[in-house]
């Protein structure tokens, strides 16, 4: 009976992965009327653009993914802190420099880093660096993996022609929705890995739960570079 319960969880398991990435594959991006709108702007608006941004966070599963990992073995109030500020300052700087300075990248080959480095925080937290012998700067990776994101933000900005007319204003009003949707998300995330805490078979169910993730950031990555060499055909 024990062996046929752990069967049942684990083609449980497969068939989450399976939606999940269905998921995560389509996760970056701007709907028709939100599009719309970005082209009609002609001046500042700084309320509507701080809700796109929460509203592009909260449902941009590929970064929080990513967070999840991030402190998925964070169990300080000041260490979690610490690593998402590490990430909100770079995803910021190259949203920003993105949407104003002009730097361009691949909206496809940076969409793919994003789910390598779910990827790679899901390894790390397995263990996988221990068992290699090695063991990277996990506060300089989150800060450079949050320069990535934030160009990934970025470039779904830049497929539009957005009004000079108060685009500061409008892509730093974004960018502060996306901190106040970052903030709420992870809000809900901790309250529902501190109840998991409280289980007994949280850190029984750790490694496969990671999985979940690296399996998710295999199936971004895998999509995005599916795109990237179709449309160079």
């Amino acid at each position: 009976m024990t062996c046929h319960v752990q069967l049942r969880r684990w083609l449980a398991i497969v068939a989450a992965l399976c939606l999940l990435g269905s998921i995560v594959a389509s996760a970056h991006g701007v709907s028709s009327r939100d599009a719309r709108y970005l082209l009609s702007l002609d001046g500042p608006a700084v309320l509507p653009l701080m809700y796109l941004g929460a509203k592009h966070m909260v449902t941009g599963y590929d970064h929080l993914l990513f967070l999840v990992g991030v402190i998925f073995f964070l169990y300080r109030l000041k260490d979690i802190l610490l690593y998402v500020s590490l990430f909100t300052v770079g995803h910021s700087l190259t949203l920003l420099g993105g949407a104003l300075g002009g730097v361009r990248a691949n909206a496809y080959i940076v969409d793919a880093v994003i789910g390598l480095s779910i990827v790679y925080k899901a390894f790390e937290n397995m263990g996988g660096f221990k068992a290699l012998g090695f063991q990277p700067d996990t506060r300089m990776a989150v800060l450079m993996f949050g320069l990535v994101h934030g160009f990934g933000l970025a470039t779904k900005l830049q497929e539009y022609s957005l009004s000079r007319n108060g685009l500061v204003t409008n892509i730093v009003s974004f960018n502060g929705g996306v901190e106040i949707g970052q903030f709420l998300a992870l809000s809900g995330v901790l309250l529902a890995l501190g109840y998991w805490r409280t289980r007994a078979g949280y850190l029984r169910h750790a490694y496969v739960a990671n999985a979940a993730l690296m399996t998710s950031g295999f199936v971004l990555a895998g999509y995005q570079l599916t795109g990237y060499f179709m449309a160079a055909r």
